[in-house]
């Protein structure tokens, strides 16, 4: 598929509708400029009855921003071969709870240099790269759905990374994270500074991608301790219908437990400005009886070049859990009215 038909049918992706809709503020004797962002709203309703303390919450329909943003992108050309780069990115909030906070996040904040023949390196803030080069085929809807590592994984903030040009479609890649304890009081955590460490290959040739790739998933991070590895891949049967199968699974940790193997299928659809999206996962977590069934649709269509509308669905399937009802002890399940939805609209820039 070419990469212009794929940008179009990963319509969720941030980095494709960023790169399409930039605005060049500045071009000229290799320096350039790209202002880039959007503005989205919408409404969103259901999801999960129960928090993590196992109480029952309101899930009713509110007015919600879906992930607005405001971007620099920046790149000078030092020689023929080497480009130095950096990236700006904000998140702000659109709805009036946010009115005087304004920007609420500083999303991608690094820089880096790339060589055609030698790769990429960059330092700072920036999206996973197991998410950019082994699960970004399942990373196609603007809220939920996705169900293995995504861009936060064991990355933002305190990273640096590399990854080699294509050679003959192959792509590998290194990442380091660093957790540090500087300005902390004595005595710091018994672990001290903790590095993750997460890297692997991608292939890409004609139709098909495959990536295979490693995070060590450090409790510092969210993760349990333990090493996590996926291998998941895409194929395009023509430029309108692309198909996508996954695994991916985290050992279990004998203190923490947090282990899974998860598989995934779906697949995205385009034709004229319409794209359609469909997965479906099986989750099953260590230590429970249950597998988890999840799964997600969603709807985009183009109403221009800077203008689309979409609706997403999205189950997780959240597993039957013990509450205290009456002062007493009971299970109940969770998986009632819970499907989770999403519609709006987005205004690329």
């Amino acid at each position: 598929m070419k990469k212009t038909l794929l940008a179009t049918a990963i319509i969720g992706a941030l980095g494709a509708s960023a790169a399409a809709q930039a605005a060049t503020v500045y071009d000229q004797d290799g320096t350039k400029l790209d202002v880039y962002g959007r503005i989205a709203m919408g409404i969103a309703g259901g999801g999960p009855e129960y928090n993590d303390a196992n109480e029952k919450i309101d899930n009713s329909e509110e007015f919600v921003d879906v992930y607005s943003r405001l971007g620099l992108r920046m790149s000078q050309e030092v020689n023929s071969d080497l480009t130095a780069f950096g990236r700006l990115e904000w998140r702000f909030r659109g709805d009036e709870r946010y009115t005087e906070s304004g920007f609420t996040e500083i999303r991608q904040s690094y820089l880096g240099l790339q060589s055609k023949q030698y790769g990429t390196v960059q330092a700072g803030n920036f999206d996973s790269f197991y998410n950019q080069f082994v699960s970004l085929p399942f990373d196609v809807y603007i809220d939920r759905g996705l169900e293995f590592a995504g861009h936060p994984k064991q990355s933002r903030g305190d990273s640096i990374g590399y990854y080699t040009p294509d050679l003959q479609g192959w792509t590998a890649f290194l990442q380091l994270k660093h957790y540090s304890e500087r300005g902390e009081l004595e005595p710091v955590r018994d672990e001290g500074n903790v590095v993750a460490a997460q890297g692997g290959v991608r292939y890409e040739q004609g139709p098909i991608t495959v990536g295979l790739g490693f995070v060590d998933d450090v409790v510092r991070g969210g993760g349990n301790g333990e090493m996590l590895g996926g291998l998941i891949g895409s194929y395009a049967v023509s430029d309108q219908l692309s198909l996508r199968l996954g695994y991916e699974g985290r050992e279990n940790s004998d203190t923490l437990g947090g282990g899974y193997d998860t598989v995934g299928l779906g697949g995205t659809y385009t034709t004229g400005p319409w794209a359609f999206a469909a997965d479906i996962y099986n989750v099953d977590p260590d230590g429970q009886d249950d597998d988890r069934t999840a799964w997600s649709l969603g709807t985009y269509y183009k109403v221009s070049s800077n203008f689309d509308v979409f609706v997403e669905l999205n189950q997780a399937d959240q597993q039957s859990i013990n509450v205290t009802l009456d002062g007493l002890d009971s299970e109940v399940n969770a998986d009632g009215d819970d499907v989770y939805y999403l519609t709006g609209a987005r205004y690329h820039f």
